[in-house]
């Protein structure tokens, strides 16, 4: 006759029975990465001064739409050597204004010195940084972002920054072309995710600059209430 069970083994026989088997643990997701951006443009300013570059762009088509007009307050965001600034302020004219905006130093000087040199009395200069515009709250009626979208590090954080410069009804321009991000270009519909993200709706698209089948201007206005 074989020997019973002794108590401290019965117990463990027992425990092992009721304690649940352990689950493996459920992996815990990762964050998505985020796209891939362009390095922002610090070469030869002078690039962006090319003969034809208005007809091209049609840039008062372009100024008609974000109804850019005299007494108009105005953002230039990535300004560059001022190409837009420069067209905006005369646009806009002396009862009006013009915030050139960047994140380069040396363009935000360059910028100031032709103003002084073309007689620009309606021109500002921001230095902005990569998640922010740093524009005045209710400083602007219109801003076009031209050809730099595709560049900025922290585009749904920048744009949710740029909200509170705009004044009640204004539009704001974008003008870029597809891309996968880090080849100077971005996808509209890209855009039109991250800017929905950042508290804004499509107000209208065209495809009407340089005709090339891969620029944009798409214009964007602040949701209201949520919608």
């Amino acid at each position: 006759m074989k020997s019973p069970l002794r108590p401290a083994l019965w117990m463990i026989l027992v425990l092992g029975l009721l304690v649940p088997a352990a689950r493996p643990q459920a992996a815990t997701p990762q964050a998505a990465a985020p796209r891939q951006t362009s390095t922002p443009y610090t070469g030869d300013l002078s690039r962006f001064e090319s003969p034809g570059r208005d007809q091209r762009l049609q840039i008062d088509r372009v100024m008609d739409l974000l109804g850019i007009q005299a007494g108009k307050n105005v953002a230039d965001i990535g300004a560059g050597s001022g190409w837009f600034t420069v067209r905006a302020s005369r646009r806009v004219g002396p009862t009006g204004a013009v915030l050139a905006e960047d994140i380069n130093p040396l363009a935000i000087e360059a910028i100031g010195k032709r103003a002084i040199k073309e007689n620009l009395t309606n021109v500002r200069t921001v230095l902005g940084r990569p998640d922010d515009p740093a524009l005045p709250p209710g400083s602007v009626d219109a801003v076009l972002l031209l050809k730099v979208y595709h560049e900025i590090a922290h585009p749904v954080t920048f744009m949710k920054a740029l909200r509170p410069a705009l004044r009640q009804g204004a539009k704001v321009g974008i003008i870029d072309r597809n891309g996968n991000g880090a080849d100077h270009g971005v996808d509209h519909a890209v855009i039109e995710n991250e800017m929905g993200e950042a508290g804004f709706r499509l107000a209208a698209t065209y495809d009407f600059t340089k005709a090339d089948g891969q620029d944009y201007f798409l214009i964007f206005e602040a949701k209201q209430n949520g919608r």
